[in-house]
């Protein structure tokens, strides 16, 4: 159950969509003056070494945030610049050690009267998480709970000042999460129907990937709610031979993003950086990219 870990991952093609995503929504959603209340249902530990084990073993990190660091990097659209800005607030001068999860993204935005809650189940990730929360000495405004997240959020729903993003990103590597991010949608909508709700998904060969955000699009319908659905496609999916005949599986190819309730700026702010993506963390002719809205 807790074989996955996101410190291997740090900083891939996937982590570039997703938290640029993040940073254009909180960006609109703390321009309100009342108060936000965040809730990351798959926290992770918080802050990744990009030069550590982990991250050096798999090298997914050279393929997605160093390759908009690099030297020749043109100049970026707002939502991407943002993105890269944070990230390199996080680092020295044009070094690039350390990779800021979700939790951290986050809590850079918020303002001091807004809140945040993390959930982790993992223990090593646990463990790290809350050690390195607790070096922002943030007090009372970001809380680590030993929660699953699926189940955690629902006593913090619907918020006291009635203003909340809910991200979920969970591994996927149960199957069983496909529905439990889909049953999560539709009770937390009930709960607390003007939310803004983030899903990240994996886009993969498998039904389920496949299914999740049509089954997202027909629920928000259904409720009469708005949604913006985001992809990138970085390389094929197809499994190869090498020479001596051994199957050479491809990786993540894809990933997605799906808002329900979303900012009503994201949609323009992805349209341009979406294709800038595309262009800058291809991996082969097969990079492309989606951008669909409706509600």
């Amino acid at each position: 159950m807790f074989s996955y870990r996101h410190a291997f991952h740090a900083g891939n093609h996937a982590d570039v969509l997703k938290h640029t995503v993040l940073i254009a929504a909180l960006q609109h959603l703390t321009e309100k003056d009342a108060a936000l209340t965040v809730l990351d249902t798959h926290a992770g530990a918080g802050l990744y070494r990009l030069d550590g084990d982990y991250a050096s073993t798999s090298g997914e990190a050279a393929d997605g945030i160093a390759r908009l660091f690099a030297p020749t990097t043109p100049a970026l659209a707002p939502a991407l610049q943002a993105y890269v800005d944070m990230v390199a607030a996080f680092n020295q001068g044009n070094t690039l050690r350390v990779y800021p999860g979700s939790p951290f993204i986050t809590q850079r935005l918020l303002r001091s009267h807004d809140k945040l809650k993390l959930f982790e189940l993992h223990p090593t990730d646990l463990r790290s998480l809350a050690g390195n929360v607790a070096q922002l000495e943030a007090g009372r405004q970001v809380a680590v709970l030993h929660e699953d997240g699926f189940e955690g959020i629902k006593k913090f729903l619907p918020p006291p000042a009635r203003r909340a993003l809910v991200l979920c990103d969970p591994s996927y590597e149960i199957k069983s999460d496909y529905a439990k991010v889909l049953d999560m949608a539709a009770d937390s909508l009930k709960r607390f129907a003007t939310g803004t709700y983030a899903f990240w998904y994996p886009i993969i060969p498998r039904p389920e990937a496949h299914d999740l955000p049509r089954r997202l699009k027909t629920l928000a319908t259904k409720a009469g709610k708005s949604w913006l659905h985001a992809t990138l496609t970085v390389k094929s999916s197809k499994i190869t031979e090498t020479v001596t005949g051994d199957t050479k599986r491809p990786g993540l190819p894809a990933s997605g993003m799906f808002l329900i309730n979303p900012p009503y700026t994201l949609k323009a702010a992805l349209k341009a950086a979406l294709p800038q993506m595309t262009e800058l963390l291809a991996q082969d002719k097969h990079a492309t990219h989606t951008l669909e809205s409706g509600g």
